[in-house]
C-alpha cells in the first residue's frame, strides 16, 4: 500500500488541489468579472494549442495535468529533503505562490485575460495560488505522516 501511494498520492493531491484552485478562481471571476479563471485556463500563448478551439473541459484537464506534474515533482523533492512537515508545507506553499507570480505575466499574451497592471486580479491570482499551495502541501505532507 505504501509503495502504491508514492505515485497515486501525488496524482490525487494534484487533482484535488488543482480543482480547488479552479473553483476558487471561477467563483472570483463570477463575482468580480476579473478574468482570473480565464487566465488559469488560457493557452493563447502555446504555439500548437492556440490554433485549436478547446472546450473549457479540455482546458481544465490541461490545467489538472500541469497540477499533477507539479505535485509529483514536489513530492519527489520533499522525499529527498526529508524536512519536517511544517517546513515542507511552507516550502510547497511558497513554490506554488512563486509559480503563480511567474505565470501572471502571461496575461499580456491574451486579450481575454486581466491587464498586467490590475492589482485586484493579481491579488486574487496570488491568493488562489497560495490556497493551492497550502492544499497541495497539506495533501503531500499528510501522506508522509507528521514526522516528515
Amino acid at each position: 500500500m505504501r509503495s502504491t501511494w508514492k505515485l497515486i498520492g501525488p496524482v490525487w493531491a494534484g487533482i484535488a488541489a488543482g480543482i480547488l484552485l479552479g473553483l476558487f478562481l471561477k467563483i472570483i471571476e463570477h463575482i468580480t468579472s476579473l478574468g482570473v479563471y480565464t487566465l488559469l485556463l488560457n493557452v493563447d500563448y502555446v504555439p500548437l494549442l492556440k490554433e485549436l478551439k478547446l472546450s473549457e473541459l479540455v482546458e481544465f484537464a490541461l490545467h489538472l495535468a500541469i497540477s499533477i506534474l507539479l505535485s509529483i515533482a514536489l513530492a519527489i523533492f520533499l522525499k529527498q529533503k526529508n524536512s519536517s512537515r511544517g517546513r515542507s508545507l511552507s516550502w510547497v506553499s511558497l513554490v506554488c505562490l512563486a509559480v503563480g507570480l511567474l505565470l501572471y505575466p502571461t496575461t499580456v499574451l491574451s486579450d481575454r485575460t486581466p491587464e498586467l497592471s490590475d492589482p485586484a486580479a493579481l491579488l486574487f491570482w496570488l491568493a488562489g495560488h497560495l490556497l493551492y499551495g497550502i492544499a497541495l502541501g497539506w495533501l503531500l505532507t499528510e501522506s508522509r505522516g507528521a514526522s516528515a
